[in-house]
């Protein structure tokens, strides 16, 4: 009989079966996975919705306006404090213009003194309130709180100042559109401007987030085309041309769905840069649209050419396609 070494069954390690995860049980590890990471990012947008949509939180900063103005601690009824900055014109009287501001900036920041500064060269009184949660302001700023923020600055002008509501503008830059379509939807004011408006700040927030279901998580779904057709006040709609943040179909969407008095008016430039980059058209546009509803008086509503403080006669300037759409009111009821 011959003898053979026993068969070689290699390390020990090797005498127990090698693990060999199955399809079925890692397709579902990568699933629980996702599902997991998927809620873990559904949750960070639910709790952190002030940070990531509105983007709350910001200081005042250190820019102030080039011009006179008054910071006033705006009379509420809920002993929460509230300021704004108040800027009227040299020349006594005329119309008022309350400047709601977008997300992420203050009463403070640059592209807001802007608008101040070529508001009053449009001949309008301006005043801009802060939001709660907004430079260094306690509270938590939602969609009603700031529409109540917003309704405090008007009662401010109507009974403090008393300006009748046929001369108060309500402004609306940005995410401000929301709110003061909101506002002016339950008010009575002379006209109404949007800058860079969105038909729903929810529909914007689910291209910026496409993987959740954005429409169903917002708390705050600022949707302003479902109220904007409440509205009886002439409007007027700018909008950029290169806008990148809101684009110039959420715009036109918003605008389709007035009822009253309306006209849209393209500038080149983006959702920041639109008020320098045509700050002459920009100004005379705005003094015209309101001298044709009479909210100006005749000698500051020059038609045609619109002469500006300390400025020379300028045409109002736009872009090939807007010129068409500012050439006059379309008018739709």
């Amino acid at each position: 009989m011959i003898w053979r070494p026993p068969k070689y069954t290699g390390p020990e390690r090797r005498k127990a079966p090698r693990c060999r995860p199955r399809p079925l049980r890692a397709l579902l590890f990568l699933l629980a996975v996702v599902v997991i990471g998927h809620t873990v990012g559904v949750l960070t947008l639910v709790n952190g919705e002030t940070t990531l949509v509105l983007e709350a939180g910001q200081t005042l900063g250190d820019a102030r306006p080039p011009f006179p103005y008054m910071q006033i601690d705006l009379p509420r009824n809920d002993d929460r404090r509230q300021f704004a900055w108040v800027m009227p014109r040299e020349q006594p009287g005329g119309p008022w213009v309350l400047y709601l501001h977008g997300n992420a900036s203050t009463l403070a920041s640059t592209v807001n003194i802007s608008h101040y500064r070529e508001l009053r060269h449009a001949g309008l009184n301006v005043m801009a309130p802060e939001y709660r949660g907004f430079a260094g302001l306690d509270g938590v700023p939602t969609e009603s709180a700031l529409e109540a923020d917003a309704r405090t600055a008007y009662d401010y002008l109507r009974f403090i100042r008393k300006i009748p509501p046929g001369q108060i503008v309500v402004y609306g830059w940005s995410l401000g559109s929301a709110v003061a379509v909101d506002l002016a939807a339950a008010i009575d004011e002379g006209a109404v401007i949007l800058e860079g408006a969105a038909a729903s700040a929810s529909a914007m927030s689910a291209r910026r987030y496409p993987l959740f279901p954005m429409r169903l998580l917002m708390r705050n779904g600022f949707d302003p085309v479902g109220n904007v057709g409440r509205i009886r006040a002439p409007m007027l709609f700018i909008h950029g041309i290169d806008d990148e943040v809101v684009p110039r179909s959420e715009g036109r969407r918003l605008f389709e769905a007035v009822q009253s008095d309306k006209r849209f008016l393209e500038l080149r430039g983006g959702h920041v840069t639109v008020i320098d980059a045509n700050a002459s058209a920009f100004s005379d546009t705005v003094r015209q649209f309101v001298g044709e509803h009479g909210l100006l008086p005749e000698q500051q509503a020059v038609k045609g050419e619109i002469r500006s403080e300390g400025r020379s006669p300028s045409k109002i300037a736009v872009s090939p396609v807007a010129s068409r759409t500012a050439a006059g009111v379309h008018a739709r009821r």
